[in-house]
């Protein structure tokens, strides 16, 4: 099959389809929904997944709480391969830092209510109220 990236400053896509074929997302209706919910930003500002991302934007990618910060590199209306969609962007240093520092915080962090399944018992229930009294 031919992909055909497009480079030129003037090339544009809509936001939705070029994280689809970046392959951010699995499909595009999921890349809809995270550009509908204000997950994605261009330039800083929240867009609506009409709006055409351009080669040279800086876009802001939330995916599962880490924020990807990416520029575009190039354009292409057909989802590819992974090695094509990494050409479409690159990441920059100060998003891969901040990424690099939450997967670091989710490493060494626990969610304290994660172990806990289904409702607590008495035991968790005097220990939660003792810990809201105290806080």
């Amino acid at each position: 099959m031919n992909y055909k990236i497009s480079t030129e400053p003037g090339a544009r896509l809509r936001i939705d389809k070029w994280l689809w074929a970046a392959r951010f997302f699995k499909t595009r209706s999921l890349a809809s929904d995270a550009v509908g919910k204000g997950r994605v930003r261009i330039g800083g500002d929240a867009v609506k997944a009409s709006k055409d991302v351009r080669v040279g934007d800086l876009v802001e990618i939330e995916i599962e709480h880490v924020v990807w910060e990416v520029q575009v590199l190039g354009i292409c209306e057909v989802r590819g391969p992974a090695s094509i969609a990494q050409t479409l962007y690159a990441e920059t240093e100060a998003g891969r830092a901040r990424r690099a520092a939450e997967q670091d915080r989710r490493r060494l962090f626990r969610e304290p209510a994660a172990v806990l399944q289904g409702r607590p018992t008495k035991r968790d229930r005097r220990t939660i109220d003792k810990l809201s009294r105290e806080g």
